[in-house]
């Protein structure tokens, strides 16, 4: 699946881009829903709302605070993938199937998030631009995603 342009995102961010590995083959519904809000343009210019030291870095609120979303909930699709540094997870409220455009990255190895949240990427290169990210809850003059786009949309 490694460099499958059709299943590789990137993030240009504002400390350098992101590229990530999505992963069909364990979240295929989440998968084809990023897809869909990234080519929608959703994630240009949303910040990382909350992000916390040796934890991860979560985006995709439209409101910039955590309470918001596009509005579709996903059913969620747990699988076997750990949750380890750079992979890419949906955030979730208490309810399994209230992902919905919310996620977030790993900076280390968090076994207790295993097969409790959707695992649907992995960053393969730019992790050192994740690390740089502001560190906050709520995060003040936040980092965002200025671009994201399928690698495939920009050959």
């Amino acid at each position: 699946m490694a460099n499958d342009p059709e299943n590789t995102l990137v993030l240009q961010t504002t400390k350098g881009n992101v590229t990530i590995e999505l992963r069909p083959d364990v979240a295929p519904n989440h998968v084809a829903r990023i897809k869909e809000l990234v080519r929608d343009g959703f994630y240009d210019g949303i910040v990382f709302h909350r992000v916390i030291e040796g934890f991860m870095a979560q985006t995709g609120c439209p409101k910039g605070n955590g309470t918001g979303g596009s509005g579709k909930k996903l059913k969620q699709e747990f699988n076997d993938a750990p949750h380890e540094r750079g992979t890419v997870s949906m955030a979730r409220t208490p309810d399994p199937d209230s992902a919905d455009s919310q996620f977030f990255i790993c900076f280390d190895r968090h076994t207790f998030l295993d097969k409790q949240y959707t695992v649907w990427g992995q960053v393969t290169e730019g992790m050192d631009a994740v690390d740089q990210i502001k560190r906050g809850e709520p995060v003040v003059d936040p980092d965002r995603i200025e671009k994201a786009w399928i690698a495939a949309d920009a050959a």
